[in-house]
């Protein structure tokens, strides 16, 4: 079995949690939201080379720029 086959599912499950806190009215689980989602795009890239899926890797390079703007302009809690 080929392990970093699996590395989608939880690729898929932080996205959707990622998704879920970006959502929220709270300042601090969005911008948490904002990490998870990088978090998330580092998980897809490694699915993605492991796969050979380039597109799907330059997708996520330019997701991830997007959500680093993000966690950045999001005013951090407090």
């Amino acid at each position: 079995m080929d392990y970093l086959d699996l590395v989608q599912w939880p690729a898929m499950l932080v996205t959707v949690a990622a998704a879920w806190l970006v959502a929220s009215h709270r300042r601090g689980r969005r911008n948490l939201g904002f990490w998870v989602f990088i978090a998330s795009n580092v998980l897809w890239v490694i699915w993605g080379l492991h796969s050979g899926a380039y597109a799907l890797i330059a997708l996520q390079l330019c997701l991830a720029a997007m959500n680093i703007r993000g966690a950045f302009k999001t005013e951090p809690p407090g």
